[in-house]
């Protein structure tokens, strides 16, 4: 029986305008590391700069595995509630019917594609959006579609999902940052407090 092992981390700290900051450079080379020790097949990349970038690095380290784009890992509101919680209405403010279609159309396509079984064993990395990471989750424990909401992600975090033909996937880890010190964690988020 093959197993899909998807690798689900969320890019490096990037500055307001989308580019990988040096923080978030940093937290990309430790995850690099962490990533050395297994047999890396390929890495996915949304194609949005700071994704792009992080999966870069990642490449420059991780010799001989290719790094390729996956439209399918860009950035986007993957389902529109019907009744958002009042905390999360800003997020979905301004969205259209049109928008939040689009948004589904994607968030489909993803998991269409990623989520499933191979026909080999694989180990694939996906650098991705924590709201991807989120969606994949939530596919992977078979929760209704609205519960992607509040699982966050911090920078260069790892998700794994093992994927088998004829079983239901395992989550493995999930937003695991052990790779890196505790100063480099839960960067992209606002003030409170961090475990």
């Amino acid at each position: 029986m093959a197993t899909r092992r998807l690798f689900m981390v969320r890019h490096g700290a990037a500055d307001a305008f989308g580019r990988l900051t040096e923080v978030g450079r940093r937290q990309t080379e430790l995850l690099a590391e962490r990533l050395a020790r297994l047999p890396i097949d390929t890495v996915w990349h949304s194609p949005l700069p700071r994704a792009v970038r992080s999966a870069q690095i990642l490449g420059e380290r991780l010799h001989g595995v290719p790094v390729r784009e996956a439209a399918e890992l860009t950035d986007c509101i993957p389902h529109v509630p019907k009744s958002p919680p009042a905390a999360w209405a800003g997020v979905f403010d301004g969205y259209d019917p049109a928008e939040a279609a689009k948004g589904e159309r994607l968030a489909d396509a993803l998991t269409d594609r990623f989520a499933r079984p191979a026909d080999t064993e694989t180990h694939e990395v996906l650098v991705t959006h924590a709201y991807q990471v989120a969606w994949l989750l939530r596919h992977a424990l078979g929760a209704p579609r609205e519960r992607w909401l509040g699982m966050s992600c911090g920078n260069t975090a790892v998700t794994a999902i093992e994927y088998y033909t004829g079983a239901a996937p395992s989550l493995v880890v999930y937003n695991d940052m052990s790779h890196l010190p505790a100063d480099l964690r839960w960067t992209g988020f606002g003030p409170g407090a961090r475990p």
